[in-house]
């Protein structure tokens, strides 16, 4: 039976889809509250981008329900559906100014021209682009040609805004600068957003809870803090972020007990060992140069457990630059070190072995 209250403002249950003989999508049950940023992560084929589809009509799910706002919409179409849906793909009509592509759904509907005006040029300043409403598409950097895009889901003024991939298509600097810009619209509009990325640094920047899918299925819904320090299985420990995983004999051997443990590449100190720290020594087979920070992968001292390369297992230590050397960092490459970190920062994630992931996108 369930509780009184507000209803969430998407609920999903038991959802499945199946294309031919392929279950894309296995049984997922979310619930989304209002006003929150919500964001679907997962690699490739994993079903995240089918779900957004089921929300937004354009996919029928094989069984279950969408609820939105308490309502079920599972058959209806998605005209009738209060959601809008951002691309990666902006599709803006090159022939039309700023304000006219904005404005285009609001005379689809028949609004009349003053009201569709007033409203397109609101949204425009939502997104921080109303000098330029007489500007063309062809005018724009990427970055406003997606704030455009924003703005014309946002003015026929939706309960639920879905957004696939919408940064996929810029560079990196300018896709970090959208994200701050994209969390800060959210906030002003208030409304639910549902965001699907494979990008696990962008998930955790932009939401207020993320929902990790692997194979159909929802692996873990949390905070991004919650996600990132607790992860709740082995594959989520390597998917978010970059997660040590140690289990089997290495696990004995340097936890001291079976089972498969995840620890953070910052939180192992080189060389500094921290009072009540675990130690363990190894060689440092290489060095990756960030600039802010080197990555040291460190082949550890674990006897009988070197593969054919002669490598034993191996923990990845992230350790900021923080004093200018005149040294190479590669340098190190053959050095023994030793490794420390406090027995608060090793996870214990179960049994299941680590599952390999993905960070390319295609369903």
């Amino acid at each position: 039976m369930r509780e009184h209250g507000p209803s969430p403002s998407i609920r999903l249950v038991d959802l499945a889809k199946d294309f031919g003989s392929v279950r894309a999508v296995a049984g997922v049950d979310l619930e989304i509250a209002d006003g929150e940023f919500f964001s679907m992560l997962g690699p490739s084929g994993s079903g995240k981008t089918t779900v957004l589809r089921m929300i937004a009509g354009f996919e029928q799910p094989t069984r279950g329900a969408i609820e939105l706002a308490g309502v079920d919409v599972t058959r209806q179409p998605p005209f009738a559906r209060d959601v809008n849906t951002v691309f990666q793909d902006y599709a803006l009509f090159p022939h039309m100014s700023v304000i006219e592509n904005v404005e285009y759904g609001l005379r689809v509907k028949k609004v009349p021209r003053a009201e569709r005006r007033r409203r397109s040029a609101e949204a425009l300043e939502t997104v921080r682009l109303g000098s330029q409403s007489a500007r063309r598409p062809s005018q724009l950097s990427g970055g406003q040609r997606q704030r455009v895009a924003l703005a014309r889901a946002l003015v026929n003024r939706p309960k639920v805004l879905l957004l696939d991939e919408p940064l996929g298509a810029l560079d990196l600097k300018l896709r970090r600068e959208m994200q701050i810009e994209l969390k800060q619209i959210q906030r002003d509009v208030g409304i639910t957003f549902v965001f699907v990325t494979h990008d696990q640094e962008e998930a955790l920047t932009l939401s207020d809870r993320i929902a990790v899918f692997n194979d159909g299925r929802v692996q873990q819904v949390a905070t991004p803090r919650e996600l990132y320090e607790q992860p709740g299985s082995a594959f989520v420990a390597g998917f978010v972020g970059t997660s040590n995983l140690l289990d089997g004999p290495a696990a004995r051997a340097v936890i001291g007990r079976d089972g498969v443990f995840s620890i953070r590449p910052e939180k192992i100190h080189l060389e500094e060992v921290p009072a009540g720290a675990t130690t363990v020594e190894g060689v440092v087979r290489e060095v990756v140069y960030l600039g802010s920070a080197n990555h040291y992968v460190v082949d550890l001292d674990v006897p009988g457990q070197r593969d054919r390369s002669g490598h034993g297992p191996s923990l990845t230590v992230l350790q900021q630059n923080l004093h200018t050397s005149a040294g190479d960092p590669a340098e190190r490459r053959g050095d023994r070190v030793r490794l420390a970190w406090l027995p608060e920062h090793v996870i214990e994630l179960g049994t299941a072995p680590p599952v390999p992931a993905s960070t390319e996108e295609s369903a």
